[in-house]
């Protein structure tokens, strides 16, 4: 199978997602804000943006090489 960047760009967004789950549950969990929930906060944004960034790109229209 043919890795594409569609394909890579949903497994980052799939993580953003499962990240803010997680940090979810360790919120309710803890009663408050800890250390580990910012940090799975900082990843789910870094997974997010690097997901919809590559998606992005998949669907940007290809320039096509002007003759010379």
């Amino acid at each position: 199978m043919k890795k594409t960047s569609l394909f890579s760009g949903i497994i980052y967004l799939l993580l953003g997602v499962l990240f803010i789950f997680f940090a979810v549950q360790n919120v309710n969990d803890e009663g408050g804000w800890g250390f580990f929930s910012y940090l799975l906060v900082v990843l789910a944004t870094f997974d997010l943006g690097s997901g919809i960034r590559i998606v992005w790109y998949h669907f940007q229209p290809k320039n096509e090489q002007t003759k010379k």
